[in-house]
């Protein structure tokens, strides 16, 4: 069957969101500064988990039913790490949302930010990772859908295209569910989708070195300045709405907790070995 067939002329305009985050297997004390941010410094960044997914799920729908794919990123200039691995598995475009009035964001003020940046290139389908590590809301990629006024499918594990409809596999907790939305619409990914493809050894040689200059108005170049740089005022983001400004949640520490092994007892799986387990826990008062 001819998959593309089931698309559109001129394919798809996919935006995916991702995110470069601490490294949450290496939390330490120093994980958290005074004003209950995240010290980003104190630990390794990485590409998201499920943003590699969703990242996989926009090429996947280019790959099937032609169109583009434009990855966006928002944080420091260190983010152009992951951007640059965006490009180099078949992303088409790259930018890099970048402000000091973005600083502090939470989830509110973050999915008002790249609202404004994903409105900016009025976009077919929008891909998000489930969840980040670092915070693990669930809540930006619906909260960025809402301010779209698009759609939002959650929890996607599979999706087809169907002229101006996609039809997506979602995951509901004790099965799966196959909906049809109207496009433009938003989805969230889950690792089921897949693990993001190996870079492409060409792309590698031309996108190794690719950053973003120090301001260019959003105009993605080539070279080693393949990436695009957005500000607040370039995507038209209220200040009052950015930042620590726009951001009402307080954190009030981050810890990290070790479960340590202690003493067990092996009881058989009979109707014996449940009675003799209850019968113990009711003699030393743990119930009853």
């Amino acid at each position: 069957m001819n998959t593309k067939a089931k698309g559109r002329e001129g394919g798809y305009n996919c935006v995916v969101c991702i995110k470069q985050v601490p490294d949450t297997k290496k939390v330490t004390g120093e994980a958290m500064k005074a004003d209950g941010t995240i010290n980003r410094a104190a630990l390794p960044a990485i590409f998201n988990p499920e943003d590699r997914n969703a990242l996989e799920a926009a090429l996947r729908v280019k790959e099937m039913y032609g169109g583009t794919v434009t990855a966006i990123a928002m944080g420091l200039p260190a983010a152009c790490a992951i951007l640059r691995e965006a490009l180099m598995c078949g992303a088409d475009k790259a930018y890099l949302v970048t402000d000091r009035k973005a600083a502090g964001s939470d989830t509110l003020a973050t999915s008002y930010i790249l609202s404004c940046a994903v409105r900016k290139f009025n976009p077919d389908l929008v891909f998000c990772g489930r969840q980040a590590i670092d915070g693990d809301t669930a809540q930006t990629g619906p909260q960025i859908a809402e301010k779209l006024d698009f759609a939002a499918i959650t929890y996607l594990e599979d999706i087809e295209m169907d002229g101006d409809f996609a039809i997506a596999t979602r995951d509901i907790g004790t099965g799966v569910e196959k909906d049809r939305v109207k496009l433009p619409a938003l989805f969230t990914v889950t690792e089921k989708f897949g693990e993001l493809r190996p870079y492409e050894v060409r792309r590698v040689m031309k996108y190794k070195k690719a950053k973003a200059p120090v301001e260019n108005g959003g105009v993605a170049l080539e070279g080693d300045f393949a990436i695009g740089q957005l500000s607040c005022d370039d995507i038209g983001a209220e200040a009052d709405r950015c930042g620590f400004a726009g951001s009402p949640t307080n954190v009030n520490k981050i810890v990290s907790v070790v479960l340590a092994g202690g003493d067990y007892k092996e009881v058989a799986a009979t109707d014996e070995g449940v009675k003799a387990l209850v019968d113990e826990l009711v003699a030393d008062h743990t119930i009853g």
